[in-house]
């Protein structure tokens, strides 16, 4: 099966080791620790260093004159790090360098769970390298790297990520708020009201005593910052919605307004939606086949190209290019609207049971059978349960009046 041309799990070009210096960077905020494996070398180079881009190229230059030396010709050089802190600027900065760098998920990484593992920077890097090796042969789902966004991608995410700190800020100070008014018994007050600072001097316990002045003072000192923090939410959306009216024809300001389009989807959640998950998806070329005009399926051919498409993991053809947002449903076939849109029960995997393995196929349907009537509310049809399960023991088989007492 080809592969694809968006497939991160595995690396798109061969390797040849004899001619390619392999590194790795376990990268914190004090050092980074340098690994590598270099071509006519036969230790294994280790390196601690600043963190620093420039010395970083040097030691990655200096490798390569140690190989050429050795007689090597080096034609590529490949550098991988985990996603972190530090985000994806080094792997923009070495890719205009001519040098391939690529991001690994961590989560992606298998480490042994059998005992507690010691844990250092250089075990960290041995680590690194025999994943990325893996992954650079073409082993697949040796490890996953991350699409490395450009910077005007990641600075679009800023906005929604701004605003959702916020928000939290928001809850955690009127949630404050409301802990330290019911210590006093005070329960209907709501701190988000506009007033709520004018009313806090008529506040009183149920004892007919007003609030003590140190307490006064702090939900004075917290709505205030409770009204900058929803000031600043305020600022954040208005200008996003400034943007999308200046540029309602970009690509992802379109794709905000259809998403906001959809009942139920605010300009907030089709902002994450498009920065956050779509975009990625959008950055990556893929080979698609159209579902409208001339080589749409027919009826006819629907269920063999099912089949194929189970057997190759289920993979459904990808909307036109005219639809980047792969919402419109209307070159969708008719009879794959609801379960493209909504998967219901019948799509879900069945469950099996941990000893369905020791049950006969007779057995098996018995059991269902009886788990069936099990819901329904009828006479008759506890009836017939009862009947089939003692028929399942060997004792009774069920009858006509059993079947005539369900008419």
């Amino acid at each position: 099966m080809a592969q694809q041309l968006d497939d991160l799990s595995r690396s798109p070009t061969p390797l040849d080791q004899d001619s390619t210096i392999i590194a790795v960077i376990e990268m914190s905020q004090a050092t980074w620790l340098v690994a590598g494996i270099v071509p006519g070398i036969e230790r294994h180079p280790l390196k601690k260093i600043e963190p620093n881009e420039v010395e970083l190229l040097c030691l990655l230059m200096r490798w390569r004159a140690e190989a050429m030396k050795k007689g090597r010709t080096i034609t590529r050089i490949v550098v991988a790090f985990e996603a972190g802190r530090d985000g994806f600027w080094l792997a923009r900065w070495l890719r205009v360098r001519d040098i391939e760098s690529y991001v690994i998920h961590p989560t992606s990484v298998a480490v042994s769970r059998e005992h507690r593992r010691a844990k250092t920077d250089r075990l960290d890097t041995g680590l690194l390298k025999r994943v990325f090796i893996g992954w650079l042969r073409g082993e697949p789902d040796h490890c996953h790297m991350a699409a490395i966004p450009t910077l005007a991608e990641e600075d679009a995410k800023r906005p929604n990520r701004e605003r959702e700190g916020l928000v939290r800020e928001r809850t955690r100070l009127v949630n404050r708020m409301k802990s330290c008014l019911v210590r006093f018994g005070v329960r209907t007050f709501k701190p988000t009201l506009r007033n709520a600072p004018d009313r806090l001097a008529t506040l009183h316990t149920p004892e007919g005593v007003p609030l003590p002045p140190n307490t006064l003072l702090e939900l004075r000192r917290d709505m205030a910052r409770l009204r900058f923090v929803m000031d600043q939410i305020k600022e954040v959306e208005a200008a996003r919605a400034q943007g999308l009216k200046q540029a309602p024809q970009e690509k992802t300001h379109a794709m905000v307004n259809l998403l906001a389009r959809i009942m139920g989807i605010g300009i907030d959640t089709a902002d994450m939606l498009v920065h956050e998950v779509l975009v990625r998806k959008l950055a990556r070329s893929k080979s698609r086949r159209p579902l409208c005009g001339p080589d749409r399926l027919t009826r006819r051919e629907r269920q063999p190209a099912a089949r194929e498409r189970a057997r190759q993991g289920g993979q459904r053809p990808r909307p036109a290019r005219d639809d980047p947002t792969g919402l419109a449903l209307s070159a969708v076939p008719e009879g794959e609207c609801a379960r493209a849109v909504v998967p219901g029960a019948d799509c879900r995997r069945p469950w099996r049971h941990a000893q369905d393995h020791d049950r006969g196929p007779g057995q098996k349907a018995a059991n269902r059978a009886v788990a069936n009537a099990d819901h329904w509310r009828g006479a008759g049809w506890r009836r017939l349960a009862s009947r089939v399960r003692r028929r399942r023991q060997g004792q009774a088989e069920p009858d006509e009046q059993d079947i005539v007492g369900l008419r």
